[in-house]
């Protein structure tokens, strides 16, 4: 067991290395020569799980700096005294038509309200091929799949989700071979997917065609390998 756990570990931060920002083409699945499928794992989309702390992260330590003091001063402006950004103004109609809801009524008002922004790739937004926007940022010129993915995790940190129960996951969606982000939030022992792609708020379970990549809070980052990533 030892020994798969290394295998396994060493072929995570490989896919890691691997992975690019969303929309860009994924990386081809390794020759059935390598290895027989794993089992499934109890993770993410049925995967194994390693975590670690936050290294080497640097557009995620980027924003982790930000947001958190902007979506603040976004929620207390007050537009009766002062002029406030139509940023501000976004932010305060959704964490307020959202406070009172049921948990799950709140991720699907969340992820609704966010999906209305137009998708936006990093080089003709920002200039780069890869860039993670603050919540701000997103309000203001949109962005892509992990744009959308972290300012919903902020929402819903606003709202009261813990953080312990929320990731940002990068991986790779084997139907339209890309790179793609997404949501993932823990509530009853059961992981929900919010997704750019689609309003329905669904278990992780659901989406056999979602291979995680790894995933990441404000605390931790997990690597993960797929049942399916050694076939």
């Amino acid at each position: 067991m030892p020994k798969l756990r290394c295998f396994l570990f060493i072929l995570a931060i490989s896919l890691l290395v691997g992975l690019w920002g969303c929309g860009s083409k994924a990386s081809a699945k390794p020759t059935a020569s390598v290895a027989p499928a794993i089992k499934p794992g109890k993770g993410l989309f049925r995967s194994h799980e390693f975590r670690s702390t936050l290294k080497a992260l640097p557009n995620w330590t980027r924003v982790l700096g930000k947001a958190e003091k902007q979506t603040d001063t976004f929620y207390v402006c007050n537009a009766s005294a002062e002029v406030c950004s139509s940023a501000a103004l976004s932010w305060q109609k959704i964490i307020k038509q959202s406070q009172g809801l049921t948990p799950m009524a709140q991720l699907k008002s969340v992820n609704t309200y966010f999906n209305r922004w137009p998708y936006g790739l990093d080089i003709d937004v920002y200039g780069v091929s890869d860039y993670w926007a603050t919540p701000g940022e997103f309000l203001k010129l949109s962005g892509d799949c992990e744009d959308y993915s972290i300012t919903k995790y902020y929402a819903l940190r606003k709202l009261g989700f813990s953080v312990d129960n929320m990731r940002i996951v990068l991986l790779k969606d084997t139907i339209r071979n890309i790179s793609h982000a997404v949501l993932a939030v823990k509530m009853d022992n059961e992981s929900y997917i919010l997704d750019n792609v689609s309003d329905l708020v669904l278990s992780h379970l659901k989406y056999e065609h979602y291979v995680p990549q790894y995933s990441v809070n404000e605390f931790y980052r997990w690597a993960h390998v797929s049942p399916g990533a050694l076939r």
